[in-house]
């Protein structure tokens, strides 16, 4: 079988000459295993395809997490927009909102990140912004799914250009990025705080400690060094055991750890308990609707988003809006209804005043000082917000994408979720969704009864691993 790129959830032939790939280009981008999934010849034939898509004014900005792979799939793209004429300004290491911000900042033609965000080190990515910071129009992404399945010439897409572009190395541009976070708490401090941070090895590390250290915070530093063979290995966001470790033993008043290309972020209190995106959201919310800055008291978040930070929301008055998973969704719900917030259950946030693009720094800045602000601890603030109802997410491997996808017309299955919806009423619900980025069926149940959690969840996992896998 000929290696593949997962891309938007499906899998794609690679390695093949410029022009020719049968592949196509979603809104998240493509990310996977390097050298057997993400080749240098796909990364050559997007960074020429993106070159012909994006407009023809102003230079691509490239940004990269801390990955072993990063400076060579960073060449490729190089290569392929370089070739398309295009003039390529290398940020080195740094966040992902980074490249959206500076695009924005430097009326930049577009900028690609090179990460896989919280997945192993052995697999990178490449996520596409266009001229506005955003993910590209429906009409750019099909612009290059056409050039990559060798369906356009490429002087026919965009502006032709005769002329090979020139690659810098613009490193010096992240300082404008470090300042924006420092003046994105309009002068709060930090003084004396005992905080600790976990950087992962991966993006966070550029900016995190120099920013947090800028306003005054005592710093505890762990996994502070670039290292692409130990990014989001047992720490970080997706494993917050060792931030919950340090915060006790130091005493700190509070952790946040972040994920491979730091746009997203979870924090701790001091007692150790979890600060997830929902928390997030309802203590930033909560700030923003007493600074009568929160505009219909709404705030978007996803159907992964817990039910008791829901009422809990909706008794204070609030509004809250439910998406499909992923940030582009949150997105474009806050753009349609002008709201100020949104994020993710993962902790990637969203805020309309600091250019709508999930930034984990940012975000762990404002909690920080928004917290310090009211002389509270962390644990005291999130004991002022809610308790979560028991909830439990269970991946069931399902390699075949058409079953997976097609979920419902799986009888068995289909009738087990109504009667578990049925069974627990008001006072829970049943989510069920293909994984858009890897092979699982992911099976989500939440209750106000544990017991009730813990059996629906089994039942569904397992007739979804009965029937969805039989041969």
């Amino acid at each position: 079988m000929a290696d593949t790129a997962m891309v938007d959830g499906m899998h794609y032939p690679v390695g093949i000459p410029l022009g020719t790939a049968n592949a196509s280009f979603g809104t998240d981008g493509i990310r996977g295993r390097v050298g057997t999934v993400l080749t240098p010849a796909l990364a050559l034939q997007v960074g020429y395809w993106c070159g012909q898509v994006l407009p023809a004014e102003g230079p691509v900005l490239i940004g990269m997490d801390s990955r072993c792979s990063g400076p060579m799939v960073a060449a490729a793209l190089t290569a392929g927009l370089t070739a398309a004429g295009r003039d390529v300004w290398s940020l080195g290491l740094c966040p992902t909102p980074a490249v959206p911000g500076l695009i924005r900042k430097l009326a930049a033609a577009g900028g690609l990140m090179v990460s896989a965000s919280h997945n192993p080190p052995e697999d990178n990515g490449i996520k596409v912004f266009g001229a506005d910071g955003t993910k590209l129009r429906a009409e750019q992404q099909d612009a290059i799914e056409a050039g990559l399945r060798g369906e356009s010439s490429g002087a026919s897409v965009g502006t032709s250009i005769s002329s090979c572009g020139l690659a810098e190395q613009r490193h010096e541009l992240l300082r404008s990025y470090r300042e924006s976070l420092l003046a994105s708490v309009q002068n709060r401090r930090l003084d004396g705080v005992k905080i600790v941070l976990d950087l992962c090895w991966g993006s966070a590390t550029a900016c995190g400690a120099e920013v947090f250290a800028a306003l005054g915070a005592d710093l505890t530093v762990l996994h502070g060094e670039p290292d692409g063979s130990r990014i989001n290995v047992g720490c970080g966001s997706t494993q917050l055991d060792p931030l919950r470790q340090a915060v006790i033993e130091r005493g700190a008043a509070m952790g946040f750890a972040f994920d491979g290309d730091a746009d997203r972020m979870l924090a701790v209190d001091a007692q150790g308990r979890v600060v997830d995106g929902d928390h997030v959201l309802y203590l930033w919310g909560s700030a923003l609707q007493d600074q009568q800055q929160l505009p219909a008291q709404r705030l978007v978040a996803t159907v992964m988003s817990n039910l008791g930070f829901e009422r809990a929301w909706q008794a204070r008055g609030g509004v809250l809006e439910r998406t499909p998973v992923g940030d582009q969704h949150v997105h474009a719900a806050m753009v349609a209804s002008g709201a100020a917030l949104g994020g993710e259950q993962s902790g990637h946030i969203l805020a309309s005043a600091h250019g709508l693009c999930g930034d984990g720094v940012l975000t762990a800045l404002q909690i920080a000082t928004l917290c310090h602000g009211r002389q509270l601890t962390l644990a005291e603030w999130r004991d002022q917000s809610f308790e979560s109802f028991p909830q439990k997410l269970v991946n069931v491997r399902v390699p075949d994408l058409e079953r997976r996808k097609g979920w419902q017309q799986c009888q068995p299955l289909q009738e087990a979720v109504l009667a578990a919806e049925a069974a627990m009423g008001e006072d829970g619900r049943v989510l069920v969704r293909a994984s858009g980025t890897e092979p699982l069926l992911r099976v989500m149940i939440e209750a106000a009864d544990p017991a009730a959690v813990e059996s629906w969840t089994e039942q569904l996992a397992a007739l979804a691993e009965q029937h969805l896998n039989r041969d």
